[in-house]
């Protein structure tokens, strides 16, 4: 089963909100971390 997680994370002193879909028994630090690589991936011009 999968899951839609909501995160916010800080980027460059903004926040930013993006949305994982993972397995629901991904521990909380994983799905951190997967935010965070979203986000930069983005933003980092």
């Amino acid at each position: 089963m999968v899951i839609e997680v909501f995160v916010t994370v800080n980027f460059k002193d903004r926040n930013y909100q993006t949305n994982v879909i993972v397995k629901k028994e991904i521990a909380w630090l994983k799905i951190k971390k997967i935010a965070e690589e979203q986000v930069k991936k983005q933003w980092d011009i």
